[in-house]
């Protein structure tokens, strides 16, 4: 059976984070499916960015059961869109959270409360920058040179980054109830994703470490692909 999958952006970036990793995907015999949004500015910004990326996959592929791999922010919402497949008669395959949060059943969590779970210090920063009117995220191309040495890709990475204010990340969340409905993966790459994996190990998901970085789709679009075929297969 041919393996589909949905590479789902995180609602910070565009998909041209995924980098070549869709085509290296295709060239093992996966059939990928990319959705994009870049018109949830407005609240209800979890329920807009949903509809969206349910809207294109129905369209794209009706009727093929699907990975659902959510990439960083995208991570809370993959019930939500699981749960919009199986309305339309489809159920999902599984589901590969990529350097990602992870969704949680607390009622009304917000993404402040999930990185603040999972880092305090960082929550703390996050949410004085934000209460400061901050927009997050706000890289600079030579943060991101480290990670991404090809100038071409920061350039693009930075084109399409979704910098978000306060009331994003203070807006209560869908709570995935009756969830996970399917076998659940974790591949983290970055030390900042670190308790998000070890959360996914105690709840029994297959989960994979590789010393990489966020971005690492973009640099390494062939090795992205061979353990994106291995978490999903």
């Amino acid at each position: 059976m041919t393996t589909s999958v949905a590479l789902i952006h995180s609602p910070l970036t565009s998909a041209v984070a995924w980098g070549a990793a869709p085509d290296a995907l295709r060239a093992l015999g996966v059939d990928v499916t990319v959705p994009e949004v870049l018109d949830d500015d407005d609240p209800p910004y979890a329920s807009h960015f949903v509809a969206r990326i349910s809207q294109q996959l129905q369209l794209a592929a009706p009727h093929e059961r699907l990975f659902l791999v959510a990439h960083g922010d995208a991570g809370p919402l993959l019930p939500q869109i699981a749960f919009a497949r199986q309305a339309s008669g489809v159920p999902v395959q599984g589901y590969l959270f990529i350097d990602a949060q992870l969704p949680r059943s607390m009622r009304a969590a917000t993404r402040l409360e999930l990185i603040e779970a999972d880092d305090p210090v960082q929550g703390a920063a996050l949410s004085q920058l934000l209460a400061d009117g901050g927009r997050v995220p706000d890289w600079s191309d030579g943060e991101l040179a480290a990670s991404l040495p090809n100038p071409t890709d920061r350039a693009l990475l930075l084109a399409g980054l979704r910098p978000r204010a306060l009331d994003f990340f203070t807006e209560p969340l869908p709570v995935p109830e009756d969830w996970p409905d399917a076998p659940c993966s974790f591949l983290q790459l970055s030390e900042q994703y670190l308790t998000a994996a070890r959360t996914a190990e105690l709840r029994g998901w297959s989960v994979h470490h590789h010393v990489a970085h966020h971005f690492w789709a973009m640099t390494n679009p062939q090795d992205f692909a061979d353990q994106v075929i291995a978490l999903v297969t």
